[in-house]
């Protein structure tokens, strides 16, 4: 049991760490090239780092006792990215509208196409991992995690396809289609944040 926990904790450690270089590089290049849905998929991660650092803690009180309910610790960063996922979607969504209205299309979405695909690749290799991982202890906190990581997975592809699409057709709209799809998703994951904090529950509602 021991040797899976450090398997879990290292998943959550790779999850943080990827989130964190993915959320630097896609900000960099989202800002440059003035595409939005990969300046929020950016803005995203970085949320998804105090997500990250939550779970990261509650595998390692696994080590002690079984874990059914959050800790204060926990639910403090579910606040924290609960808050940050509604700023994210208001953000998006202003952005989404100024955009429109200023006819501001991007430079190139190149990067996102290649930061997705990356993305697409890592979070379903995580996805997969945890599941295995948690399965393999009955543990239903490491299942909720690896069934939240997917969400990550779905995101990715509205990146690649915003992407590719406008890359194919130079149409603003693709961008902007992008942007509210990923506000859509960081608003559904803040509300989940805050359900969590309430219920005491670790259930993910992406099952």
């Amino acid at each position: 049991m021991n040797k899976l926990l450090r398997t879990a904790f290292f998943l959550s450690l790779i999850t943080i760490s990827y989130n964190l270089i993915e959320g630097i590089v896609s900000v960099y290049f989202g800002a440059g090239d003035e595409t939005l849905a990969l300046f929020g998929f950016g803005v995203d991660s970085f949320v998804e780092v105090f997500s990250g650092i939550g779970i990261a803690h509650m595998i390692f009180r696994m080590k002690y006792s079984k874990v059914q309910t959050q800790d204060a610790f926990e639910k403090t960063a579910l606040r924290i990215t609960g808050t940050a996922f509604y700023l994210l979607t208001l953000g998006l969504v202003v952005g989404s509208v100024l955009n429109l209205l200023n006819n501001v299309k991007p430079t190139t979405t190149i990067p996102g196409i290649i930061i997705a695909s990356i993305s697409i690749l890592t979070m379903y290799w995580l996805m997969t991992s945890k599941l295995k991982v948690g399965r393999a202890l009955n543990s239903d906190a490491i299942i909720a995690d690896a069934n939240c990581t997917r969400t990550c997975f779905y995101l990715s592809f509205i990146l690649l396809a915003s992407s590719g699409l406008y890359e194919l057709f130079n149409i603003l709209y693709f961008d902007i289609i992008g942007s509210l799809g990923i506000a859509y998703f960081a608003f559904s994951e803040g509300r989940e944040a805050f359900e969590k904090v309430k219920s005491g529950k670790l259930k993910c509602n992406c099952e």
